[in-house]
């Protein structure tokens, strides 16, 4: 067992001897000394874990010794130790980074807690982390045998990604592959729910969850008022997980109110899921009601370039015309920083829509970026790389903004992604659509286990393109290939994220509806 090493600087440090025995015998090595001076010149010579400073040293005070141990070694955790209750002192002391802040007189359980604070936490933290899951893995397994309802497999989904994120900064990483292997079953199951029960929520919507042709309706109309401005920010491809490990973010800004977790249509596709959000119509209706806007997935020419005209249909539908809007679309750092500077504006208008493409750009640069690649290898990096850009975007500057104006706050996506990890042989004539994750023509052939068929379309709201196409989704973490070339395109789209079929991940997404604060 490795012995921790601490360095005690107190000029009365004679007094303190019980304390420096009874850590000595709880196998602790304590180095004391009288001044700050003398404590910088220890740590010059030895390396220690923790420095324990008293407050009020003559000399060089402690808050001087400690400016100067955090200049020299940043890392080095320092417990000030003072009689001084004064909060300004204390606030001083905090925002020189102390590790823990002790008043004497002091006793050898407050200072065994301080130890175990700050050098034993990761480990304690994953001992618990650990104990806690093994706990709870009966628990999933018979939950994931028992569920019957949308509401059951999005209780199911939080919990996992509650796991996820615990589980990652464990020390046992064995509990992870475990926690992951169990995701990876419960998709499976969930891939069998949506194909049993999707096309029922279409012939009857009260049956199911909130789909994204009924989001804007159902929650976002009735939150708009003529007395307070409402900034809806819909950040595409933002999986769940990612809006956990962002939303202490955005808790520094903003209370959320209500988080409500609803469902991306199929294709789970900024095409399909962000264009009937906007329009608050199926995919089958807008081709109707809108053919000028709607494009099919064999149509040349983008996609979803007419979002502001959906919206303005949907706003005359619903009757909302009272309410003034606006739409802006961020698609690069030039666009975002403009908008950042005008956030001034958005208070002249009753609804404030800005649609973010940066998670969305990111999963599609770490199939064709190397250096993407290595950022975003796996599940926890994507997490990191977002949470970092989010952390650091003018998009961050233009929601701060917002709440210093008082501005309401309802942050949104259209559907996730999925890490893809098994290819699946798959094959189409020349009309087929291209996506990895669905795809939509005629004669197609496919391993059925690993997907999900629709020969009628128009049953899901989805519009044919021919007398005879169908949809194909691919479940779980399946991918589609074509049989030419498979081992290059296998090898070239494997790990990476894309969006479009059946899993979790992809179908289960956030709608958050946040108040500033004050």
């Amino acid at each position: 067992m490795t012995t921790i090493k601490i360095l005690w600087a107190d000029d009365e440090i004679d007094l303190l001897r019980p304390h420096i025995l009874f850590l000595e015998s709880r196998n602790y090595a304590v180095q004391a000394c009288q001044s700050g001076a003398d404590a910088l010149e220890c740590l010059e010579s030895q390396l220690f874990d923790i420095v324990f400073l008293d407050e009020n040293m003559p000399g060089l005070s402690g808050l001087e010794t400690l400016d100067q141990i955090k200049t020299k070694y940043p890392d080095l955790p320092v417990v000030m130790i003072t009689k001084n209750e004064e909060e300004s002192l204390m606030e001083e002391a905090i925002g020189q980074k102390i590790a823990d802040y002790l008043i004497k007189p002091l006793n050898p359980n407050q200072i065994l807690l301080s130890l175990k604070k700050n050098l034993d936490n990761s480990r304690l933290v994953s001992e618990q982390v650990t104990s806690r899951y093994q706990k709870a893995f009966r628990d999933i397994a018979m939950e994931m045998m028992s569920i019957k309802t949308y509401q059951d497999w999005v209780a199911l989904y939080q919990q996992l990604i509650y796991w996820e994120l615990e589980l990652e900064n464990s020390q046992d990483q064995t509990l992870l592959e475990i926690m992951m292997s169990q995701k990876t079953e419960a998709n499976l199951a969930f891939g069998k729910f949506i194909e049993n029960n999707y096309p029922s929520w279409f012939k009857d919507p009260e049956s199911g969850p909130v789909l994204s042709h009924q989001l804007f309706k159902k929650y976002i109309a009735p939150e708009l008022n003529k007395e307070q401005s409402t900034l809806l920010i819909v950040i595409d491809n933002l999986r769940y997980d990612q809006w956990r490990v962002i939303a202490p973010v955005v808790g520094k800004h903003f209370a959320p109110r209500v988080e409500i977790p609803y469902f991306s249509i199929l294709p789970t596709a900024t095409q399909y899921a962000r264009n009937s959000f906007f329009s608050g119509l199926t995919p089958l209706e807008m081709k109707k009601k809108h053919p000028d806007l709607w494009k099919d997935d064999i149509d040349e020419g983008g996609k979803n370039l007419y979002e502001a005209e959906f919206l303005e249909a949907q706003f005359a539908r619903l009757g909302l015309d009272r309410f003034s809007h606006c739409y802006n679309k961020i698609t690069n750092v030039k666009a975002a920083q403009k908008l950042a500077l005008q956030t001034s504006e958005l208070a002249n208008y009753d609804l404030n829509v800005i649609v973010y493409n940066f998670v969305d750009t990111l999963s599609h640069a770490k199939t064709e970026v190397e250096v993407i690649k290595e950022l975003a290898a796996d599940d926890k990096a994507y997490r990191s790389v977002t949470n970092s850009w989010f952390s650091n975007s003018p998009l961050l500057k233009i929601i701060q903004q917002a709440q210093e104006m008082g501005i309401k706050l309802i942050l949104t996506t259209d559907h996730g992604t999925i890490n893809v990890k098994h290819p699946s042989k798959l094959i189409g004539d020349r009309e087929t659509s291209i996506n990895l994750r669905y795809k939509t023509g005629r004669s197609l052939t496919y391993n059925e286990k690993e997907a999900m068929v629709s020969k009628e379309p128009n049953s899901l709201g989805l519009p044919s393109l021919t007398m005879n196409s169908s949809f194909v989704f691919a479940k779980s973490d399946v991918f589609f290939v074509y049989p030419n070339n498979y081992n290059y395109f296998v090898n070239y789209y494997r790990n990476s994220f894309q969006h479009g079929g059946v899993s979790m991940e992809e179908m289960i997404v956030p709608l958050i509806i946040f108040d500033p604060k004050p």
